[in-house]
Order: structure tokens, then sequence, then C-alpha cells
């Protein structure tokens, strides 16, 4: 009995996980499990304006998924390839004699 309750736990936890996948709008609580920092984390964020965030009414907060999505693209951390390859490029262009 104790199996079937673990799996049933499991599947019910995928399902919310699913459904958050598929959510528009999250809530502080769905907004940090989907980045996977606390909410004590996301909450600093917001405080400092670093991810954009919705509050109507002045309480509760939201994140759109887009917006949460654009910050962790604004995030990325160009490779040692990319960086000597732009350094090559801007050298041609610029040291033509």
């Amino acid at each position: 009995m104790e199996f079937i309750q673990n799996e049933l736990n499991e599947i019910k936890e995928l399902l919310l996980k699913l459904n958050t996948q598929q959510k528009e709008f999250f809530t502080i609580e769905e907004a940090s499990e989907y980045l996977s920092i606390s909410k004590s984390a996301l909450y600093k964020k917001t405080k400092a304006k670093e991810i954009a965030f919705y509050q109507p009414g002045g309480k509760k907060i939201y994140f759109k998924r887009e917006d949460i999505d654009n910050w962790i693209l604004k995030g990325q951390v160009e490779s040692t390839d990319s960086t000597s390859l732009e350094i090559e490029e801007y050298l041609t262009r610029n040291l033509k004699s």
C-alpha cells in the first residue's frame, strides 16, 4: 500500500509541474520553483527590480513566463570561443591598412 501511495504522490507532483509549465502567469511560489531559487531570493530580485513582475492591486506578485524566460536569456555568458571570434572580426574590420 505504501508503494502505491508513493507512486500516486510522484504522479501528482509530475502533473503539478506539467501544469506550471503550461501557465502564462506564475505566482511567487511557481516562479521560484520554475527558476529553482528560493522565494526569498526572488523577492530580493523584485525589490531590486532585476526581474519584471506584476502586482495588480498592490499585494500579490505575479510573473509572466515570457518575462522570466527573457530574463534568463539576458544573463547569457559568452564562451571564450565566441569572444575570440568577435575579437578577430573586430580587428579584421578596423585594422585595414
